[in-house]
């Protein structure tokens, strides 16, 4: 199964959710990241934190939505956070479609340390959906239930 990871900058959020995805996931299961607008660059403190938590951040780049319609995704989760007005990407294709939505850690105003804190906090809540997604028995679910299903890790 194939999962993209989407948001606006493709910075933070969607690149933590994608290495986390990756290290955890089950056989035969993969996730990757894009951002809308991306910025360009992986934010700093997201390579530090996963480097902090032992995880490669070999490769990580900040794409655009485009780059990754090769791979073809069969669930698309945007990450972007509604309650900060920000506009989450659309994305187009036949893919399940959730929103996971996470504040971005990256626009915090705070001393650096603290700012390390937050984007520990945003993986612990990246952890906790991810541990209710892989726990679904999805070889035994229709579509119409992985889809309410996936919808409701949301609420986690």
């Amino acid at each position: 199964m194939k999962f993209l990871f989407l948001c606006t900058g493709n910075s933070c959020r969607s690149i933590l959710s994608e290495v986390l995805f990756n290290s955890r996931a089950p056989e035969g299961w993969v996730a990757y990241s894009a951002g809308s607008k991306p910025s360009g660059q992986v934010h700093p403190l997201t390579i530090q934190t996963l480097q902090n938590l032992g995880l490669s951040t070999e490769g990580l780049s900040s794409k655009t939505i485009d780059a990754c319609e090769q791979y073809q995704p069969d669930v698309v989760i945007t990450v972007c956070d509604a309650a900060a007005q920000e506009a989450c990407p659309l994305y187009l294709g036949g893919a399940i479609k959730a929103h996971w939505g996470l504040s971005d850690p990256s626009h915090l105003d705070l001393p650096e340390q603290e700012k390390l804190q937050a984007f520990l906090s945003t993986v612990e809540h990246i952890n906790k959906r991810l541990d209710a997604l892989f726990a679904l028995d999805t070889h035994h679910m229709s579509r119409p239930q992985l889809i309410a299903e996936i919808n409701q890790i949301s609420h986690l």
